[in-house]
């Protein structure tokens, strides 16, 4: 057998991920935070990007702005300056007059959101006023300030007494009687060990820590079980004490710290904005608010080329090629999630006129295919954002629902619908006849509705509703009270 060499030509095709497009995909499944600080980091490194003034992004450009490209086919052009323009979305025939991106003009009642809340006083900073009032020896407030240090966002201390006392090198009949000392502050059942403890404080300042109470205290777990029989026997009192001193309980606070806030909650900010139309339609918008417009100083870009070196110009072009990128980038992600969001609102009308009984069946492929993109892009599309409707903010991924289905052939039926339809039975329940799993896949069979026992209990649990046994224990002591 010989060996020879040659040369052939070949011709094939292969898909090449480019930087750029790497960076649109990025942006797509970027939160509305994560863009944000994604875009300061970029104005920080391109001096020939600048963040484009809320005048300026309501009045809008005077040039025309050619379309962005396709997600996988974009083209780089890098001596175009283009900037972002608003997106020309063919919208189905729900919403007239096409869907745009929201501008400062837009409706009040979804302008009307606080900038900022007040943030209150921290936990650390009130105990620590009590502490330097309370406590009168320099050494037990040191150690009341090293166990203030290890208090949870709860107001629990979660460390060991032990090792405290032995990092201090104090007795720990000290540290007890410090512990004590800070068990007496504002708010009661701070520096409690337990939830058992921290209840125990609040009674026994209210004077209501009787033997009775503490043996319902000492069995938290019969009492989580709503087995009201073990309780009674525990306790030594009637069905009548017992609900009363459940309701104190209840009453308690089990967590004496979560008042008070290190720092101010940030209002949520929908991505976007879905109202009713004129013609009984639905118009959908993004959001303004979390929408970054950033323009190119061409100003700077004719500075430096005509006056810089080779060096400074090939820097200028990189950073006007990246520039460019970016600006096509963000107009293609706000296209992509403006279809995808229209497309969701159109698939789930139902939902925003009769709420979650209406809700569909619906995946992404179903997105995907209608609009004309692949699966993963919608999945990023909607990864963390968020749309305001008529019935309140929901998560884009909310609309996506498996289906069961429906008895005769006839439509499937959302597994949302269904949960909202158990919850919607069991609420309804009459104390004398409460509905078992059985009893319900009885019902949402008659109601066309082919379901389980076991996917009734399953989402009965996601919901967080007790069994059967465990709601007619409930509702036998609420009538006996």
């Amino acid at each position: 057998m010989g060996l020879s060499v040659n040369l052939q030509l070949r011709q094939s095709q292969s898909l090449v991920i480019t930087p750029q497009l790497m960076q649109a995909i990025r942006l797509l499944q970027m939160t509305s935070l994560e863009l944000d600080r994604f875009i300061e980091a970029e104005l920080e490194q391109n001096p020939l990007l600048e963040r484009a003034e809320a005048e300026e992004s309501a009045r809008g450009e005077a040039e025309p702005q050619a379309s962005a490209p396709e997600e996988g086919g974009l083209d780089l052009d890098a001596g175009a300056e283009r900037e972002p323009a608003e997106p020309d979305v063919d919208l189905p025939p729900y919403a007239p007059e096409s869907a745009r991106l929201a501008t400062a003009a837009a409706a009040p009642e979804w302008s009307a959101i606080e900038e900022r809340v007040a943030a209150t006083e921290s936990l650390e900073a009130f105990i620590e006023r009590q502490i330097d009032n309370r406590l009168a020896d320099e050494r037990d407030r040191f150690i009341a300030r090293v166990l203030l240090g290890h208090l949870d966002q709860a107001g629990y201390l979660v460390a060991d007494l032990g090792a405290i006392a032995e990092e201090l090198g104090a007795p720990p009949c000290r540290i007890e009687r410090v512990l004590a000392a800070c068990q007496t502050f504002e708010p009661t059942g701070v520096f409690a060990r337990s939830l058992r403890e921290c209840l125990a404080l609040q009674l026994a300042e209210r004077n209501r820590l009787d033997p009775a109470m503490q043996a319902l205290l000492d069995n938290l777990a019969l009492l989580a079980a709503r087995n009201t029989a073990a309780l009674r026997l525990a306790c030594g009192v009637d069905a009548e004490d017992l609900a009363q001193m459940v309701a104190e309980i209840r009453a308690l606070d089990p967590k004496p710290g979560a008042a008070f806030a290190s720092e101010p909650v940030e209002p949520l900010v929908p991505d976007v904005l879905v109202r009713p139309a004129s013609d009984g339609g639905w118009l959908v918008e993004l959001n303004e608010a979390n929408l970054p417009r950033v323009l190119i100083d061409r100003a700077s870009y004719a500075q430096f080329v005509g006056r810089g070196d080779g060096e400074t110009r090939r820097f200028v072009a990189d950073c006007l090629q990246k520039a460019n990128w970016l600006v096509r980038s963000l107009d293609q992600r706000s296209r992509t999630i403006l279809k995808v969001s229209a497309e969701i609102v159109r698939q789930q009308e139902g939902f925003l006129a009769h709420g979650v009984c209406a809700l569909k069946p619906l995946n992404l492929r179903m997105i995907a295919d209608a609009v004309g993109v692949h699966e993963s892009t919608v999945s990023r599309a909607t990864a963390g954002k968020t749309m305001a409707t008529p019935r309140g903010i929901f998560e884009l991924k909310f609309f996506f629902s498996t289906a069961l289905p429906a008895s005769g052939g006839g439509e499937a039926h959302s597994a949302e619908s269904v949960k909202h339809r158990i919850r919607t039975l069991i609420a309804g329940e009459r104390p004398e006849a409460v509905l078992s799993d059985d009893s319900i896949v009885e019902m949402l069979n008659s109601d066309g509705i082919e379901i389980a026992r076991r996917t009734v209990a399953k989402y009965r649990e996601m919901m967080g509703i007790a069994s059967s046994v465990q709601r007619r224990r409930e509702k036998r002591a609420e009538l006996a009270s």
